[in-house]
């Protein structure tokens, strides 16, 4: 039987933290439309129930991942909670595994997936997003 939350005031956290429409993601995604790129948002993944890319350019086969630095394992602000710590490690590995998987599932696919930090500047990351777009319009995917 695999661990469980410390509390139920633990879990009723957990249950209201936010997974999609982040502040960021809003960030990045009123910047990316005023910069006239136009997307999807919450697009499930082909093969993989219960997964969708946060933001996806579909027919550049681009998909776009915000990760919480807590839940993902941020190499910079990652924390480790003391209480309950393996049920806490159990959970926070599964998530950089699946994390992995989807990853390589979408590439394996032909997309380009791009990850970033909820620390990351949104202006920053729109930058790196637009460099993807325009690399792929260049060459788009299937193309040799």
């Amino acid at each position: 039987m695999s661990p469980t939350a410390s509390s139920p005031v633990v879990a009723a956290r957990m249950s209201r933290q936010s997974s999609r429409d982040t502040a960021q993601e809003l960030a990045v995604r009123r910047l990316l439309h005023g910069s006239g790129l136009r997307y999807r948002v919450h697009v499930r993944i082909p093969g993989m129930p219960r997964r969708s890319m946060d933001v996806a350019f579909g027919g550049l086969k681009i998909a776009i991942f915000f990760d919480g630095c807590f839940w993902h394992g941020c190499p910079v602000h990652a924390t480790h909670p003391k209480a309950n710590a393996e049920w806490w490690r159990t959970k926070l590995d599964r998530n950089m595994a699946r994390d992995q998987e989807t990853t390589q599932h979408l590439r394996s696919d032909g997309w380009v997936v791009l990850r970033f930090w909820e620390h990351e500047a949104a202006e920053d990351v729109v930058r790196r997003v637009v460099l993807a777009v325009e690399a792929r319009r260049s060459s788009p995917p299937g193309r040799s």
